[in-house]
């Protein structure tokens, strides 16, 4: 489609954005790039669906910056009502992915036991202790998707409704309009401070360095204090878990002994739990019956021999 050809307002239920894209020095040529929008539906709700547009086709070189000031100011509408833009991919979580989760892990239930991953238990990765950043700026890749959540439901309404009317005329906004110094450039400048980000300050690496030690030994020893209970609380079934490390005082005999009854006391009544065992029950307990009788009756029969044997002198 070439920027005279008539652009439609919608396809598919989406609403369509056009963006002109400067001409590069690599690539003299202006161009059009479509971006499409819908009211964020996600298949699990949360809290800020309702107040949030779903983005389809989203430029590779596209920062948070960017898209704010795309679906603000290039449209006409006031900056600081988009709280933030959550890409595909990146390492901000949505909100209901995680809800969802919590519930399907509470659901499980108390009897099934929980698989371990991969990842139970590692500290290898830890959340602000990562290495120097060696890319001033991310790329995506093509065809990528963005939940942009906005401060509250007018805003979005707002946003939605000026994307619209701007797909109507020719009048498109400019890509990166206005974000010249506000962004890391692109093409070789990106190249070269890439290389000289490779070799960050000897200073800001040790500082790191530092900061990932100390987290990690925290939280191993953390792990260590947690395994030493483990070795020495038995469970609820009295027996004690088996763990990595030696026993620093051994269990008491005595507790163990407590739970083991407890236990026990909790399966009683449970033998007659399924009707064959009833049914096996009763006929032992009718063969005990008949003899004792049996027993009874041959008492009977030599006591009354012995009566009539009796002769005075």
């Amino acid at each position: 489609m070439t920027p005279t050809d008539a652009v439609p307002s919608e396809i598919a239920g989406y609403r369509v954005l056009p963006i002109s894209l400067p001409p590069l020095p690599s690539y003299p040529v202006p161009a059009i790039h479509y971006l499409y929008l819908h009211p964020h539906k996600p298949k699990f709700p949360t809290p800020t669906a309702a107040r949030a547009l779903f983005l389809v086709n989203v430029p590779i070189d596209s920062t948070e910056l960017h898209i704010k000031n795309l679906l603000s100011v290039q449209i006409g509408l006031p900056q600081g009502r988009i709280e933030e833009v959550q890409f595909e991919g990146s390492k901000k979580k949505i909100e209901g992915a995680e809800a969802h989760a919590a519930q399907s892990d509470k659901g499980q239930g108390k009897g099934r036991k929980r698989k371990r991953g991969p990842n139970d238990g590692d500290i290898s990765e830890i959340e602000g202790t990562s290495l120097p950043a060696i890319w001033d700026r991310e790329l995506r890749t093509d065809g990528l998707t963005a939940v942009l959540v906005f401060v509250d439901r007018a805003s979005m309404d707002a946003a939605y409704k000026a994307v619209k009317r701007i797909s109507k005329n020719n009048d498109w906004p400019v890509w990166g309009e206005g974000l010249e110094v506000k962004v890391p450039a692109l093409g070789a400048a990106r190249y070269l401070n890439h290389h000289r980000l490779q070799y960050p300050d000897r200073q800001e690496l040790l500082e790191s360095v530092n900061a990932y030690m100390t987290e990690y030994s925290a939280r191993e020893a953390a792990q260590a204090r947690a395994r030493a209970r483990q070795r020495q609380l038995p469970d609820e079934d009295g027996f004690i878990t088996v763990t990595k490390g030696g026993r620093v005082d051994p269990a008491r005999q005595e507790v163990a002994q407590q739970l083991a009854k407890k236990q026990k006391a909790k399966q009683k009544g449970l033998e007659d739990f399924y009707r064959f065992q009833t049914r096996e029950k009763k006929k032992t307990k009718a063969a005990e019956l008949m003899k004792k009788f049996e027993k009874d009756k041959e008492m009977i029969k030599r006591m009354k021999e012995r009566r009539n044997t009796f002769k005075p002198e």
